[in-house]
């Protein structure tokens, strides 16, 4: 074993930030509860994407609010065409929640060394392409527009 890894073994959260990450899990909790009872294709009160709003121009996250209120109803392709890159953001979504899972109950969440850069810079890659083709104004590309 390294010396980092004993070392970073040994560090555990301060009391700050296992309320922090307990205040965390309570709010994505709530954020998901809303997200699942309400369709946010007709409640007027989930926020528009400012991009969209301003340009006209769907970021890579715009569908994301209607995708997760579809899947969590457990009817994915629909979900899917709302956002294609859905489970690419609830696998980076479902990390951070984990790991502030265990920041709370055990004073240290996971460690960011499982995920390799190569993964990260793909996802940011895949995220710019994605936004690119979303936004191309003809057919198959029409079909990626929430």
């Amino acid at each position: 074993m390294t010396e980092n890894k004993i070392l970073e073994d040994k560090i555990s959260a301060s009391t700050v930030e296992r309320i922090l990450a307990v205040a965390g899990i309570v709010a994505i909790g709530a954020g998901a509860f809303i997200v699942g009872y309400f369709n946010p294709t007709t409640a007027g009160f989930f926020p528009v994407c400012p991009l969209y709003y301003l340009t006209g121009i769907h970021c890579p996250g715009c569908g994301l609010t209607r995708g997760f209120h579809a899947l969590f109803h457990g009817d994915v392709l629909t979900a899917l065409h709302f956002n294609a890159l859905l489970p690419a953001y609830t696998l980076v979504f479902g990390f951070m929640f984990v790991s502030m899972i265990l920041v709370a109950v055990r004073g240290r969440g996971l460690s960011w060394r499982i995920v390799p850069p190569s993964a990260m810079y793909g996802f940011l890659i895949l995220a710019a392409v994605f936004f690119v083709l979303r936004n191309l104004p003809f057919y198959p590309f029409t079909l990626l527009a929430p």
